[in-house]
Formats: C-alpha cells, sequence, structure tokens
C-alpha cells in the first residue's frame, strides 16, 4: 500500500501546479492571517483551487475559525475537506461537519504519547481523519519542527491519519519507517525560505514518497 502525501501552505499557481504533478493526494490552502502561507484573497483560492483535478483533494486549513470565515473560503468551491488546526472541541468539529457536509482532519499537537491517546479519545469519533503535528513552534503547523516519531510506532489508530511536523525529502521515508504512516503533510520541509514554496524540494519530496 503506497503512502498518500498532502503538500500544505500553497498559495502560488506553479506550486500547485508542481504539487499535482509530482503525484501529491492533497493540496492545502491556509486562512490563517498569522501565517505566512496565508491565503488572503479569494479570488486567488478560488483560482488556485481550480488548477487542482478532482482526483486530488482540496485542504482549506483553518486555526479557530469562525463560521462567516469558513462559509467565505468554502463559497470559492476551492475546498473539499477542512483541516482543523486550532483548539477546535470535538463538538465544533462535529457541528462544523452536519453544517458544511464536508469532512474534516483534525489537528493533534504531540509533545508526549499522552498527547496521542487523547487527541484520539477526543476526536477519532468525529474526525474523518487525524493529523498528528508537532507541538512545538510559534504556528499552528509549519514550524519544521518533529516530535519522536516512536510515540507511533506500533500504535492503532482507529481512523485514517497523517504524520506531520518537520518531515522534508531528506527524512520522510525514515518517519514513515518508525511510524507506520500511511499519509504524511509537509509545509515548510518543501520551502526555498519561510513561505515560499520550492517546486524542485515539492518535488523531491514526492519523489521519496512515491517510493515507499
Amino acid at each position: 500500500m503506497s503512502v498518500q502525501a498532502k503538500i500544505c501552505g500553497l498559495s502560488t499557481p506553479e506550486t500547485v501546479d508542481a504539487a499535482v504533478e509530482a503525484g501529491a493526494g492533497f493540496v492545502g490552502f491556509v486562512t490563517f492571517p498569522r501565517s505566512p502561507r496565508h491565503v488572503e484573497s479569494l479570488d486567488l483560492l478560488k483560482a488556485l483551487g481550480a488548477r487542482v483535478p478532482t482526483n486530488v483533494i482540496r485542504v482549506g486549513l483553518f486555526v479557530d475559525a469562525d463560521d462567516a470565515l469558513i462559509d467565505a473560503r468554502l463559497a470559492t468551491g476551492a475546498i473539499d475537506m477542512l483541516q482543523l488546526h486550532g483548539a477546535e472541541t470535538a463538538e465544533r468539529v462535529a457541528a462544523l461537519k452536519a453544517r458544511t457536509g464536508k469532512p474534516v482532519i483534525k489537528a493533534i499537537k504531540v509533545a508526549d504519547p499522552a498527547d496521542i491517546e487523547g487527541g484520539i479519545a477526543a476526536y477519532a469519533g468525529v474526525a474523518d481523519r487525524l493529523m498528528f503535528d508537532a507541538a512545538d513552534g510559534t504556528l499552528p503547523g509549519g514550524n519544521a519542527k518533529a516530535f519522536d516519531w516512536t510515540f507511533l510506532s506500533g500504535r492503532t489508530v482507529p481512523v485514517p491519519w497523517f504524520l506531520a511536523g518537520g518531515l522534508n525529502p531528506g527524512n520522510v521515508a525514515e518517519a514513515v519507517r518508525v511510524t507506520g504512516a500511511r499519509a504524511v503533510d509537509v509545509s515548510s520541509g518543501v520551502e526555498a525560505a519561510r513561505g515560499v514554496k520550492s517546486t524542485e524540494l515539492i518535488r523531491a519530496f514526492l519523489g521519496a514518497v512515491r517510493v515507499l
């Protein structure tokens, strides 16, 4: 079984095209003004989403967003799935799924094994997928920090999940070997500078994933 990859924080046509052409299963667009990857313009979001073929899932990343913000983004037609990367409760996840009709990824910030247990207990019953990301850093995701992958070694997670946090073309194979992840998420690990995606690094990351 192959490993799926999500390239998150895309904000230009060139990088979206590179991700799609190199085999990403998911592409992510960030809606969080404090992030250097934030896509401010609804017109740009719509245009980027329109470049993505239907076999690639378009994910909108939100951090404790209100309904109006999410609705405005969904109205562009550029988002197939929501990624909630803040302190959203299980009740909020369930309410958003019911109201929008979109599947939801809930990010779990991991500093120790108990965070994984707690995240599974809280969200596995409502989220369609989980994402285990490093707890360190100033932003919710995109900090190039990894957590101890052995926390996930041999662990059964009852829903599909992504491994995130500090992945790059050079370490993704080892990360998958240790954790058993069937899906990986990268943002800062394919950037030439903070918030600036590199088409070469996107291709290198997806090339490394493709052989797993």
